[in-house]
């Protein structure tokens, strides 16, 4: 499951409220009588759910304005027994999570069926059996790396498709980052990553930067108290990779796999290349509505030291656009005609090169 929340509090707090879900017995919400296997909902729960949905917004929803809009057009649907139709807790969900997308466009936003669902307190610590949980399906994903490989020409490929906790995946990332450090240039592939932890992120790009070189990367305002945090790079990594960073992207590339594109971009350490991300750039925490169903409400927004905005509802544009399926082939053969090919002094191993970046812009199979 990916988490699409990137801030380290919210994050410990939700990888809580997801672990601790296999552990509990299954428990409704006190205000709806619904059995959790089916998720059955009468008419007087139903209107109650989609009530206490549209105060949550109003509450926690980063913005006091936007959150105004999507309750009234929840209490206005409502009042129109515009959800009358949803027998059923999951449908229910479904017709909420349109709603509220369509009106506060914000891809964040959402409601599921989550009949185990167990409210905790915000700055509720993990149980060891949480964080156990966590470590294991963490290291199941080996921290979010999917793929490590040298491309012909001595290029780095490095597929993530997730951010985990940072606590579980720098093993994972430095051990990465140790088989590519000798490479001349290095694929960072986000295409099908849909987010996770922004300390992660932070520590993922602290290996594209000199040693001693500390950036601030991205900020993380939250409505309430306006909180604030930062993040920033750190010099205590093994590697240091100084030399050309490509960064593929596609629609599917979310959440914090968006930030990471959007802080390459912003610092100016990579080129980008694919198609406009999915646009979330707010960070929330999940709320109990009742009928066994829990609404993820974005409480904060990102804010970039450099850009002073976000990629909310607008995505991060590639420096080079391709289509995502493309996107591999036309960096790789970037790469080799601007950087390796013109490096390379053996006329045998230039043509060789030469016909791979050929196959790669005509799209062939190898």
């Amino acid at each position: 499951m990916i988490m699409n929340e990137t801030n380290p509090r919210y994050m410990k707090r939700l990888m809580a409220h997801m672990l601790v879900t296999l552990l509990l017995a299954a428990a409704t919400q006190a205000s709806a009588q619904v059995p959790p296997a089916t998720g059955a909902l009468d008419g007087a729960t139903r209107h109650a759910v989609v009530k206490q949905l549209a105060q949550s917004v109003e509450d926690n929803y980063v913005s006091p304005e936007v959150a105004k809009k999507v309750a009234a057009h929840l209490r206005e649907r409502d009042a129109k027994d515009a959800y009358a139709s949803a027998g059923k807790a999951a449908s229910l969900a479904e017709m909420l999570t349109a709603d509220m997308r369509a009106t506060g466009k914000d891809l964040h936003l959402g409601v599921r069926f989550d009949p185990e669902f167990k409210s905790a307190p915000d700055e509720a610590a993990p149980s060891t059996e949480a964080l156990a949980l966590q470590r294991q399906e963490s290291e199941r994903l080996a921290g979010g790396v999917f793929r490590v490989e040298r491309l012909p020409g001595n290029i780095g490929y490095l597929d993530m498709r997730g951010f985990e906790p940072v606590a579980f995946s720098a093993p994972s990332i430095e051990a990465a980052m140790a088989l590519l450090k000798h490479t001349e240039a290095i694929i960072l592939d986000l295409r099908k990553n849909g987010g996770g932890d922004g300390e992660t992120v932070a520590y993922l790009m602290s290996h594209f930067f000199a040693e001693g070189d500390r950036r601030h990367l991205n900020d993380m305002v939250f409505r309430k108290n306006q909180r604030s945090e930062q993040y920033w790079t750190t010099t205590a990594t093994a590697v240091h990779y100084t030399r050309p960073v490509y960064v593929l992207t596609s629609k599917r590339t979310f959440s914090a796999a968006e930030e990471c594109a959007y802080d390459f971009q912003t610092q100016k350490r990579a080129t980008l290349v694919g198609e406009i991300t999915g646009g979330g750039a707010n960070p929330g925490a999940p709320f109990a509505i009742g009928g066994g169903l829990v609404a993820f409400i974005s409480t904060g927004q990102s804010i970039n030291p450099i850009t002073h905005g976000n990629w909310e509802g607008v995505g991060v544009k590639p420096d080079v656009p391709t289509p995502a399926d493309r996107a591999l082939d036309v960096a790789n053969a970037r790469i080799l005609r601007e950087i390796i090919i013109p490096k390379i002094g053996d006329d045998r191993a230039r043509a060789q090169l030469t016909a791979e970046a050929e196959r790669l812009e005509k799209g062939e199979v190898k």
